[in-house]
């Protein structure tokens, strides 16, 4: 099996270009909408912020399904902030002091055109005191889930927000894809991390001039990527998982 995580305000609807080609190689997929953070069900603050909550969206999602019938060794591919959630799964951790910081407004926090006044609307819901302080402590907790076998990271996000210790204890096959003109989550600011902290990830750009939004735009200035990324990911799965 192997489950996909969709990026910022998106859906598992979007992410066809990941799940077809899976399917193809005869994976069982699931690509779930994460909880306030998808264009399907509505926008919530904590869905955009909060994003130690997607990885355990993953877990409840793998709780349900193992009820049913026997997982086997599962994998995780995320595009964008999706691809922090498949590193959550192996391990990787965000540190609470500079999220803390972001909350306050000493980091400032970059542009979401998907949710204008993002940071407003969160503080209006829980005030910035103690309290939601102590709160960001879940955020910096072992999140992984040992179902989890194998990761496969397309633009990932959050890259500056991750422990580089949490990274090098990863154990676990990653490799990862991004676009060399990529100015949302920039190879420097949010995938370098990952590939040079995580001692077991490998990757390669898919393109220099293939952007951010090349993966999910109606109309890409790289129409094929998407699908060549896709069949990347299915061909690495196939080696790790079968």
């Amino acid at each position: 099996m192997v489950v996909v995580s969709h990026g910022t305000g998106g859906s598992g609807g979007d992410m066809e270009w990941l799940a077809g080609p899976l399917r193809g190689a005869g994976f069982r997929v699931v690509a779930l909408d994460h909880h306030g953070n998808n264009h399907v069900d509505g926008y919530e603050p904590e869905g955009f912020l909060h994003v130690w909550e997607r990885p355990r969206d993953v877990t409840f999602v793998l709780d349900a399904l193992d009820r049913e019938r026997p997982l086997g060794p599962v994998g995780a591919a995320g595009f964008s902030l999706g691809g922090y959630t498949a590193a959550a799964l192996v391990g990787a951790r965000v540190v609470p002091e500079v999220l803390w910081a972001v909350l306050t407004g000493e980091v400032p926090l970059p542009e979401t055109p998907e949710f204008p006044g993002l940071l407003e609307a969160l503080r209006a819901k829980h005030p910035v005191d103690e309290t939601s302080r102590r709160a960001l402590d879940a955020a910096g907790a072992d999140l992984s889930d040992p179902r989890v076998r194998a990761v496969f990271q397309v633009a990932p996000g959050v890259g500056g927000l991750v422990s580089p210790e949490s990274l090098a204890a990863v154990r676990v096959p990653v490799d990862i894809r991004w676009g060399g003109a990529d100015t949302i989550a920039p190879y420097g600011t949010d995938t370098r991390p990952y590939l040079e902290n995580i001692p077991t990830a490998s990757g390669r750009s898919a393109g220099p001039d293939v952007r951010h939004d090349d993966f999910f735009a109606a109309e890409p200035a790289d129409p094929d990527v998407r699908f060549r990324v896709g069949g990347e990911a299915a061909a690495f799965f196939r080696r790790h998982l079968v």
